[in-house]
């Protein structure tokens, strides 16, 4: 079979490993990197899985890998510094069959905390990395990482980008070749990273790293493109998409498919055929401080920016290509940024808090955008789990003076992923702090995954729940609490209650995410404009359903889920359920 088809980056990826005969697939959902695994849980000859968080998924795989089984996980690149701690060691114990790991990153931060550049682990780590530069690249480039784990004994990573990920271009499909299973033979001065064993560890790694620059320098996914040699363009991934696009025949280009180890006599080579050279590259200078390592006069950083991604127009603009013309849109399209949805079952709790003027330590996922005004309900947002761990911080520098008015939010999924050791460490450290776990029954952010509270797995079949209150409780917490969020008397009730105590404290705000296929959504709710004062109290929950016009407040019906807050919030009956134009 070879047929031709439209793919995004991450279902080619999910191509590659069916046909490089990957087994055991582990990941943690992060845009830009969900899709590689949903798409990959297609295919029934792979095992996949949501793991927890992202460390627990590269260990699932490694430990695949261990068995004899070509195994991947798949995560964004602040997963990967949750990651960092196996990933480091297992450049050290190596693999029996081939494991690779696909990091997603985000330039431009379109839906990140951070605008980190992933390459620095690779160089820290001294792991191979490759970069894709389109769909079918995505492809070949999965494949080929599983033979480079195999044959220099190492995990690969494939570093893809938003751009990448969720592009689409046409990808040729083959047959999936399954290899044999490698027989796991014990090996404690392979595997058992004691000092002892680390030790004569690290020169293999050192050496691992030489024989790979010397597989740089021959590999044709490391390849020139003679043109105009006026320029020489040093570049990989999305940002070779974009300079050729931009300069196409008036430039001459070495496209890296591998960006660590780099090459270094393909570069001095390169180098003199060119007259003027420029390396391009999103987000950090790592292709250009190896060149000028190298002794090489290069134009990078100091041309293009540190900071965002690049585009055709940024690489004209910055070659001085563009004339000094421009295309603009005649309107001045205002900025929409994103909301929580109507019926949120997160914005009720977030009123409640506003009104109660409560500092908000935040979390990572859909509740963050209760940072949003009108709500602007949350104080801090750093990493998943911070939430907890931050609010027993706070509170232990503000003692009294912050314990009574402060909490943590955390949803389901985050609390799963790296809430539970921050809220152990509350109770252990005796810390009076109140934690509200935002319990919506799915991954929200990341497109409705599963994750080990909602009892599905990957593929919706059942499985085991867990139980928010009983871990809570098996950590030491005793004031346990579960509310609708819908009902904004009760979470207020319960919100005072629960800071006015001298114990640590969970509320679990439970209601399903609005957007699940299971939730019943009630008749939209109308506005009686003849009993509207335009007092605009049901806009201070951002609905995004909720708009004034001509001085009295409208309810799009289109939007509107019939949650019933606004109507809770009215004190002039103007809002119904339904029935009145």
């Amino acid at each position: 079979m070879n047929n031709k088809t439209l793919m995004l980056g991450n279902a080619a990826i999910a191509r590659g490993l069916f046909e490089a005969g990957c087994s055991v697939i582990s990941s943690y959902p992060g845009t830009p990197s969900t899709e590689i695994t949903e798409e990959a849980a297609k295919f029934e000859e792979m095992y996949c899985e949501w793991a927890p968080n992202e460390k627990v998924a590269l260990e699932v795989a490694l430990g695949a890998a261990i068995g004899g089984k070509r195994a991947f996980c798949a995560m964004k690149h602040v997963g990967l510094n949750v990651a960092a701690d196996p990933l480091f060691t297992a450049s050290y114990t190596g693999i029996n069959a081939g494991l690779v790991i696909a990091v997603a990153d985000d330039p431009g931060m379109h839906s990140s905390q951070n605008e980190q550049d992933s390459r620095h682990y690779a160089i820290a780590s001294k792991i191979p990395m490759l970069e894709p530069a389109d769909s079918e690249e995505c492809k070949e480039y999965t494949k080929l990482a599983y033979e480079i784990s195999e044959h220099f004994d190492t995990p690969v990573i494939i570093r893809l980008s938003t751009r990448i990920s969720h592009s689409q271009s046409l990808v040729s499909t083959s047959d999936r070749i399954l290899p044999e299973k490698k027989a796991y033979v014990k090996d404690p001065l392979k595997y058992v990273m004691m000092p002892g064993a680390a030790r004569r560890k690290h020169p293999i790694v050192e050496q691992r790293t030489l024989d790979l620059i010397t597989y740089s320098e021959a590999t044709p996914i490391n390849k020139e493109y003679i043109a105009n040699t006026k320029i020489g363009i040093i570049t990989s991934g999305v940002a070779y998409q974009y300079a050729r696009e931009a300069l196409g025949d008036k430039a001459s280009y070495l496209k890296l498919g591998i960006v660590n180890p780099l090459p270094v006599d393909k570069i001095i080579n390169f180098a003199k055929k060119v007259n003027r050279l420029y390396v391009i590259e999103e987000l950090d200078d790592v292709i250009e401080t190896h060149v000028k390592k190298l002794g090489i006069e290069v134009a990078g950083k100091d041309t293009f920016s540190l900071i965002g991604e690049i585009s055709q127009n940024i690489v004209r603009e910055k070659m001085g290509l563009t004339n000094g013309e421009t295309t603009s849109l005649e309107d001045n399209i205002p900025i929409r940024p994103p909301v929580m949805c109507a019926g949120c079952p997160h914005r009720g709790m977030f009123y409640t808090l506003v009104k109660n003027k409560v500092m908000v330590s935040g979390d990572i996922g859909c509740y963050t955008l209760g940072a949003q005004a009108p709500l602007s309900a949350i104080d801090t947002t750093i990493c998943m789990g911070a939430s907890i761990s931050g609010l027993h911080g706070f509170n232990k520098a503000n003692g009294a003076d912050s314990e009574h008015k402060s909490v943590a939010v955390i949803g389901d999924s985050t609390f799963m992923h790296s809430g539970i050791t921050g809220l152990a460490n509350i109770a252990y450290n005796n810390s009076n702090s109140t934690v509200i776990i935002l319990d919506n029954s799915i991954t929200g952010m990341t497109g409705h995954q599963q994750n080990p509270t909602t009892g599905y797995n990957i593929k919706g079949d059942p499985a085991t729940k867990i139980s928010i209150e009983k871990v809570c409780e098996a950590v030491g917490i005793n004031r346990i609490t579960v509310v609708d969020p819908y009902d904004l008397k009760t979470c207020d009730e319960v919100i005072k209650r629960e800071l006015l105590a001298e114990e640590a404290s969970v509320i679990i705000a439970r209601r399903p995410c609005v957007l699940l296929k299971s939730v019943k959504i009630n008749p939209p709710y109308d506005i009686d404009k003849d009993k509207c004062k335009n007092c605009k109290a049901c806009m201070k929950i951002g609905c995004p359903a909720i708009s004034i016009k001509e001085n009295k407040a409208v309810i799009d019906i289109t939007l509107c889920v019939g949650c019933g807050l606004c109507m809770d919030m009215c004190k002039f009956g103007a809002i119904n359920e339904g029935g009145v134009k």
